[in-house]
């Protein structure tokens, strides 16, 4: 076989060798914190050019287990009741209006996943109602695996957990405890695996030289449009600029959600752990991010599904 002919076949090779790749299938249900899966997983997997994924979410704002299984309920008794946003084309329904049996029946998926809303995560009372949440997915998917992700502690800044007076009593580290306790619990009960995105965060924390540090609220006052305070250290929480009511702007902060760079790890973090690859297996990187700064992130990712317990 000469050279034009032998690459020719490993062309047809590789094409068969994707297109024969299955496709896995992921249902979330969540909140805003699964709803940021969905701005880079999509593409490292696609980057990847071996792997297949369809990914789909059941998102209500700061959604608890309590309520989700709440709205469940209340679209039992009312099927018009369709309170959830989707990613997902359903019979041509607005995104917007969908309900949670709508999208456990939408497919034969593969995984299903769960989380507590932040604000409850540190608590262990509130994941009483994550027996009646799993009973629901079982009823409608009882061959999918039911896989808990993992959320994260918040900004250090964050009122709720800012030294010295935190107003939930306890500090960053003290609510990344809680949480991973709670969740360790729960997938210890049953079984399930745990997608690591919250120890990523706390590996990136611990490896970052230039840590974040909460600012001076007189510096902060002094500071006029673009500029704002520093926000390196930290790849949860961003300040912007916001204009009030009455006209004026002024510096907000969210010390809650993933950054840009939040969102890439944790992309990072779901891509190792669904497909069982490394950091070196993800080619796609965002603009914003530089490729030295993808890898770093890429690598603790790696770190935290291997070392996570």
């Amino acid at each position: 076989m000469n050279l034009k002919a032998f690459s020719l076949a490993a062309v047809f090779l590789l094409a068969a060798a994707f297109c024969g790749a299955e496709e896995l299938k992921v249902l979330m249900i969540g909140n805003s914190f699964s709803q940021s899966v969905l701005r880079d997983l999509p593409n490292i997997v696609k980057a990847s050019g071996k792997d297949k994924l369809k990914l789909a979410q059941a998102m209500i704002g700061g959604c608890s287990m309590q309520r989700h299984c709440a709205e469940y309920r209340k679209s039992e008794a009312a099927p018009a009741h369709r309170p959830y946003w989707t990613n997902l084309n359903l019979d041509n329904r607005p995104k917007n209006k969908v309900s949670l049996q709508d999208l456990l029946t939408a497919d034969q998926w593969d995984i299903v996943t769960i989380q507590q809303a932040s604000h409850e995560s540190w608590n262990p009372e509130s994941f009483r109602f994550a027996e009646e949440l799993i009973g629901m997915i079982r009823r409608h998917q009882p061959k999918a695996e039911i896989v808990i992700q993992q959320t994260w502690s918040y900004r250090a800044d964050d009122p709720r957990i800012m030294l010295p007076k935190p107003k939930w009593g306890f500090d960053q580290n003290g609510m990344y405890e809680r949480l991973t306790n709670n969740y360790r619990v729960l997938a210890g009960k049953h079984g399930f695996r745990i997608i690591p995105t919250g120890f990523a965060v706390q590996i990136v924390r611990e490896k970052t030289a230039d840590k974040f540090k909460p600012c001076d609220p007189a510096v902060r006052k002094a500071l006029n449009p673009p500029d704002l305070p520093k926000q390196a250290g930290d790849v949860v929480g961003k300040f912007y600029w916001i204009k009030r009511r009455d006209g004026m702007l002024h510096i907000d902060s969210d010390t809650i959600h993933l950054n840009r760079r939040g969102e890439y790890l944790q992309g990072c973090v779901w891509y190792i752990f669904l497909f069982k690859r490394t950091a070196a297996d993800i080619k796609f990187v965002p603009k914003s991010i530089s490729d030295p700064d993808a890898r770093f992130l890429a690598e603790c990712a790696e770190e935290a599904v291997r070392s996570f317990k």
